[in-house]
């Protein structure tokens, strides 16, 4: 496993005991106990309250966690290899074979025999395998595994249907609901913990593309990573995937990944495997104190329109510059990350009611979900001719492929993608990722551009570049 999963296991029942015991010996009687502006909520009377237990949720629950088991084979270079001193006295040593094993959870999301977890505990998998609730074991094959989000879809073959946990999509978790997470903890068998919900949204996290984590401190360990996050109701809330850890155990700061993002990977799974997800089409930038105080906030809130693509869902809906996003569909957010999770749980074609404050005025916008203009894969082109450029594979960027490789969507321009060995490009020392803006000092956006601006100036001597390497612009002239 790649993800180090801990959390801390909170004693609910004797929790509940302790403050029964409290009661009874103060009052003898019935109390209730009511914050200001809270529901009330009633202290437990009787034995039978407090052998209050979780076990039908359990029950109900637990037969749709599964584990998954993945191998994989490696090869273990001798550091050695290669030394000519080295390969002298003791020869050519061939890389020795190596069997890894990994091992998480899984969720039954459908019961013929689809499943999720993440997509780190099946990553060059070379076999997998699920064990049921019943201890049957089955093979298992990827339908679909997304790196960015960290889900993978696997399928079973099974003669009869499957037990399967429900998706929470009500969106009413609240910050201190109970929750259970099922799993496989360091492989000991399926194990239930409890907790509570500690945190929603939590978009700083760096784990994912599309961070926006249930917090918990339902206790998470090495092997919970896939395993499932399950509300009162019942249903599944989220996908175990991470913690925060200092040691490599449970320290009560887990992290789930939403149903909403479960539930929109499993149905690219079953409908053809490619995974788009919709773009507003701007961007976003937080609303700090300042910003808050130039528009006559009483706090930081929403988020920023920084910039619109054109032709792009937000302006076709007519969002401007300078725009606060305050919600999307009701749900308020307060970055970037929170509005992209937002759409990224959208099908294309779905209308998204946005909530925007605009020259101090509340208004509501109807954004009609898109998916980013352009190819995904992208025309990969080999550069030729006698120039620096010989040997550099470059590709088009646009928002689709951008949105596939992790780039700013609104990057516009050529990218090397691949440079051949011993080519003109891998001599002057162009690299993958490199973004070519101009030869000759004209600027270059696109495959055409290059190769005209190439043949034009195909018998000279100088050549006039300048790349985008990181964050720093180079610009030198290159000598034939």
């Amino acid at each position: 496993m790649n993800w180090k999963l801990p959390v801390v296991c909170v004693a609910l029942l004797a929790g509940l005991c302790l403050a029964a015991m409290a009661a009874n010996s103060a009052i003898g009687q019935e109390e209730t106990l009511a914050g200001a502006g809270s529901p009330e909520r009633t202290l437990p009377q009787s034995r039978a309250d407090m052998q209050l237990s979780f076990a039908p949720i359990v029950r109900e629950a637990a037969p749709a966690v599964v584990n998954v088991y993945s191998r994989r084979v490696v090869a273990d270079r001798n550091p050695f290899a290669g030394d000519p001193m080295f390969e002298r006295f003791f020869g050519r040593q061939a890389p020795r074979q190596r069997e890894v094993q990994s091992l998480g959870s899984g969720v039954i999301v459908d019961g013929t025999g689809l499943i999720v977890t993440n997509n780190h505990v099946v990553a060059g998998a070379q076999e997998l395998r699920v064990v049921l609730y019943d201890r049957r074991e089955l093979e298992a094959e990827i339908l679909l595994a997304d790196e960015r989000t960290d889900l993978a879809v696997l399928r079973v073959a099974t003669d009869e249907p499957l037990p399967v946990l429900p998706f929470d999509l009500s969106g009413s978790a609240e910050v201190g609901d109970l929750v259970l997470a099922i799993g496989n903890p360091f492989g000991v068998g399926q194990t239930v913990t409890s907790g509570i919900v500690s945190a929603l949204a939590r978009t700083d996290v760096g784990i994912t593309d599309y961070a926006f984590f249930i917090q918990t401190d339902a206790a998470i360990n090495p092997g919970n990573s896939g395993g499932a996050l399950v509300s009162m109701n019942g249903e599944l809330l989220g996908i175990n995937t991470a913690i925060f850890s200092r040691s490599g155990g449970s320290q009560g700061i887990g992290f789930a990944i939403p149903a909403e993002m479960v539930r929109s990977v499993v149905q690219a799974a079953t409908q053809g495997g490619e995974l788009v997800r919709p773009w507003l089409g701007a961007r976003l930038q937080p609303v700090t104190s300042d910003i808050a105080l130039s528009m006559g906030f009483d706090r930081p809130r929403g988020a920023l329109v920084a910039d619109i693509y054109p032709g792009g869902p937000a302006d076709a809906a007519g969002l401007r510059r300078g725009d606060v996003i305050l919600s999307v569909d009701g749900v308020e957010v307060n970055n970037e990350a929170a509005v992209r999770f937002r759409f990224a749980t959208r099908a294309p074609g779905d209308e998204a009611q946005v909530r925007v404050m605009r020259e101090a005025r509340e208004r509501t916008v109807t954004v009609l979900a898109a998916a980013p203009p352009g190819d995904r894969e992208g025309e990969r082109v080999i550069l030729n001719g006698r120039n620096p450029f010989q040997g550099a594979q470059v590709v088009q960027l646009s928002p689709a492929f951008n949105d596939a490789n992790g780039l700013d969507p609104f990057l516009e321009g050529l990218i090397v993608t691949r440079v051949q060995r011993r080519s003109a490009a891998d001599f002057y020392g162009f690299q993958p990722g490199d973004r070519i803006l101009s030869v000759n000092q004209r600027a270059v956006r696109t495959v055409r551009e290059i190769e005209r601006e190439l043949a034009r100036n195909d018998d000279a001597r100088e050549w006039p570049v300048e790349i985008e390497r990181g964050n720093e612009r180079y610009a030198r002239t290159l000598r034939l």
